[in-house]
Order: structure tokens, then C-alpha cells, then sequence
């Protein structure tokens, strides 16, 4: 068994915990830039391992699946950690300018944030799903207000946390639902026991499904739930909302992930679960984000309307439901992401 899908993992949460020890700033920049060059290569090596449609399964404790905690590395996920390099090297690039001073656990909280998003691409059952989850939403709330400290960043941070501890409640409810009625959250084994649901958890599992659903439309913002992102990535500071270019992403990933395989052909009658609502949504976050960017007063806020219009785009290629709509979302979702993060650093030198 390759261990080279865990390293993504490891890297950033090494760096992070001896960052905490380093008595100077110059050590802290080094570091974490050596760590996001590390994470960079092993993207790429993971990227031509996969390349031919291997999948790569990673168990822990070598604990076989269900039971244990799998990562998995396909196409999608390795092309996703590359992606997610790129715009932390760039990010972190512009921040050793100085905006890195502005705290002492800057470069530390930076390390988490990609270690939450390393793992949300990598992990194969929902719970891990979830702490991963927690681990980006936490080092994101206090990056958000790492820097100078003013009225309006704190309210953007206060609604951004709330709303996403709001998220996160609904998310393991969700999660314990299904576990309470399939018994697994392995993503492979729920592809198979959702398919098998008796009649009478039908219910359970589409109120669990669709809970998720709504979870999932939070972390990408979505059309209604939305309203937490422009302020908070207008209010962050640039290489920090650079950074948050890719989160949104983790939502749509998450629906892509979790709704094609478990919920999609072959779900019986749970198949298509979120086709009612995916496609609707994204035209209406769509036109949402338009409209905000025409409206907004200012650069930045400007540039967090245009990162929800993004959503709306790429959603809208995966609420088509074909493979050719998934595919332009796909080769849409890094494009987004590096034009989205380019723009957040070039508002802040204008």
C-alpha cells in the first residue's frame, strides 16, 4: 500500500504544530513556504500516479473499508490538492510582503487550512468528511480576522462563524442519521446500502440526503445561503481571501462527491435527489452574483459577488446531470478558482 496519499495530510499539520515552536518570523516564512512547495510536489506526483484512472485507497491503521478511516486519491481529488497548492503558493507568496506580520500564528493557521482542504479532497467516508470540514472552517475563522481589527471585519467574522456553525450542527445530524439507519458512512458502501434502503427508511434517508444537501449549498454558497461570503471575503485580507477562493469550491466538490455516486442512477427510489433543486439554484446564484458585482461599492466586495457568481456557473454544469456537464464544470473549477484568487490580490494593490 503507496503511503503518498496521507502526505498531503501529514505535511501541512507537521508544519503547522513546529511553526507554534519557532521563536522568528523568518523561520515560520520558510517554513511554510517549503511545506507549500512539498505539498505542490506531492500533488503532482500523486496526479501522475492517477493519471491512467488508478484509484489509490489509503487505510488507516490498515483498518479495511467500511470499518476504518480511508483516504482516496482518484483523478478529481489529485488535480483538486494541485489546484489547491497553486493558489496557497501564490497566496502565500503575496502575504510574506508583510501582511504575514500582522499576527503571530498566521503561517501555522495557513498550514491548517490546507490541511482541511487536503483532506475534504482526499477522504473517502462522510464523517471525516465532516472533520475536515471542521478543521478548514476553524483556521478559516480566525484568519479571517488575522490582521487589522475594525467594526465591519468584526460582524463579517461573527455571521461567518455563526453560519457556519449553523452548517456544521445540520452536517452531523445529518451524518448520525444515516449511520443510525444504513450503518456505515464509508462513501462507497453508502452507494451500495442506500441503493438497498427498505421502505421504511426511505424517508429518514432522503431527509438526511437533502439535509446534506443544504449543507453542502452552504460551505459552496449557494442561492439562498449565500448572504455570509461577499462581506467575509471583502473583510479578510488579501492573500487570506486568496486563499478562500478554493473554499467555496470544497462545497461543490462535496455535492459532485457525495450526490452523483450515492444518490445518483441506481439509487432506486432516492435517485436524483437533488435534481429539483441543483439546477434552479445555480442559474438563480448565478444571476445573484451578477447582480451583486454590478452593484457592489468596492473593489474587494466587487470580486467576493464574482467568486458566487463562479458557484453558480460551475453548479450549473452539474445540475445538467450529463457527463459532458460535469466535465465543463470540471475544467471550469480551476479556472475559477486562480482567476477568483488573482483578482483578490491584484483589488488590494489597486
Amino acid at each position: 500500500m503507496s503511503h503518498l496519499p496521507i502526505a498531503p495530510v501529514l505535511v501541512p499539520l507537521v508544519a503547522g504544530a513546529v511553526m507554534l515552536l519557532l521563536p522568528r518570523q523568518g523561520l515560520r516564512r520558510g517554513l511554510g513556504m517549503a511545506a507549500v512547495l512539498a505539498q505542490l510536489a506531492l500533488a503532482l506526483a500523486l496526479l501522475a500516479q492517477v493519471a491512467d484512472g488508478t484509484t489509490l485507497v489509503y487505510a488507516l491503521g490498515n483498518w479495511p473499508a467500511p470499518y476504518g478511516i480511508v483516504l482516496v486519491a482518484d483523478r478529481l481529488a489529485a488535480w483538486l490538492l494541485v489546484t489547491t497548492a497553486l493558489v496557497a503558493l501564490f497566496a502565500l507568496l503575496y502575504a510574506v510582503r508583510g501582511d504575514d506580520q500582522a499576527g503571530p500564528h498566521f503561517h501555522a493557521l495557513f498550514q491548517w487550512q490546507l490541511l482541511g482542504l487536503n483532506g475534504a479532497f482526499l477522504t473517502g467516508d462522510l464523517f471525516n468528511l465532516f472533520v475536515f470540514f471542521e478543521v478548514l472552517l476553524i483556521a478559516s475563522y480566525a484568519l479571517l480576522l488575522h490582521g487589522r481589527r475594525d467594526p465591519g471585519r468584526t460582524r463579517a467574522g461573527l455571521h461567518f462563524v455563526v453560519i457556519n456553525l449553523l452548517g456544521s450542527s445540520l452536517f452531523l445530524i445529518a451524518v448520525g442519521t444515516l449511520y443510525g439507519v444504513l450503518g456505515t458512512l464509508n462513501m462507497a458502501d453508502l452507494a451500495v446500502k442506500v441503493a438497498a434502503t427498505p421502505p421504511e427508511s426511505v424517508g429518514l434517508v432522503r431527509a438526511a440526503g437533502l439535509l446534506l444537501f443544504g449543507v453542502f449549498a452552504l460551505k459552496a454558497a449557494l442561492l439562498p445561503l449565500y448572504l455570509w461570503l461577499p462581506a467575509g471575503y471583502a473583510q479578510a485580507t488579501a492573500p487570506v481571501a486568496a486563499l478562500f477562493a478554493i473554499m467555496t469550491k470544497v462545497g461543490a466538490y462535496s455535492i459532485l462527491r457525495v450526490f452523483v455516486p450515492i444518490f445518483g442512477p441506481g439509487a432506486g427510489p432516492l435517485t436524483d435527489l437533488t435534481g429539483p433543486w441543483l439546477l434552479p439554484l445555480a442559474l438563480g446564484t448565478l444571476a445573484v452574483g451578477s447582480l451583486g458585482a454590478l452593484a457592489a461599492r468596492g473593489l474587494r466586495r466587487q470580486v467576493a459577488y464574482l467568486v458566487v457568481a463562479s458557484v453558480g456557473s460551475l453548479l450549473t454544469g452539474f445540475g445538467l446531470g450529463s457527463a459532458a456537464g460535469i466535465a465543463a464544470g470540471l475544467y471550469y473549477l480551476p479556472h475559477s478558482t486562480f482567476a477568483a484568487a488573482a483578482l483578490f490580490l491584484l483589488a488590494d494593490l489597486i
